[in-house]
C-alpha cells in the first residue's frame, strides 16, 4: 500500500488508564479484526508506538483503509501537549516520506459520522503549521 491520506483518531478511552497500541490490538482482535487497525498509537507522554504496519491496508476508516495511514492518539476529548507535539512530528514525517498532502490529513470524522478525534484537524493543521 502506498498511502496519500492521513487519518486522525482518537481511543474512544479515558485517560490515565495506560493504555496502549497493546491494549488496542487486543480491542480489535475481540472485535474480529485481524489485529490493531491504526498504524500507529500516540501515548499521554507523548510516546510514538507502531501498530499495524505501514505496507497493510488499515483497519480504521472503512473508505480510506485501502490508501490511507491511520494514527491514534490514546484518549477521548482531552490531550496532552506532549501528543499534540507527537501527533505534529509525525505528520510531518509522514508527509515528506509519502508525499503526501496537508489537505490530504484528515480527522476521522471526515471520512465517517464519528466524531473522532473530538478535535478541529484544520486548526491544529495550522496551528501546528502543517501545510
Amino acid at each position: 500500500m502506498v498511502p496519500d491520506t492521513i487519518v486522525i483518531h482518537c481511543s474512544d478511552s479515558p485517560q490515565g488508564r495506560g493504555d496502549t497500541a497493546a491494549t488496542i490490538h487486543r480491542w480489535h482482535k475481540e472485535r474480529g479484526f485481524d489485529g490493531i487497525g491504526y498504524h500507529s498509537v500516540i501515548l499521554e507522554d507523548g510516546t510514538l508506538e507502531y501498530g499495524r504496519p505501514e505496507y497493510w491496508p488499515g483497519a480504521h476508516a472503512t473508505r480510506v483503509n485501502d490508501h490511507s495511514l491511520g494514527v491514534c492518539l490514546i484518549g477521548i476529548d482531552s490531550f496532552t501537549e506532549r501528543q499534540y507535539e507527537t501527533l505534529a512530528t509525525y505528520l510531518h514525517n509522514k508527509t515528506a516520506e509519502y508525499n503526501i498532502s496537508s489537505s490530504n490529513i484528515v480527522g476521522h470524522y471526515e471520512v465517517s459520522t464519528k466524531t473522532c478525534p473530538n478535535f478541529n484537524v484544520e486548526d491544529f493543521k495550522i496551528a501546528y503549521n502543517i501545510i
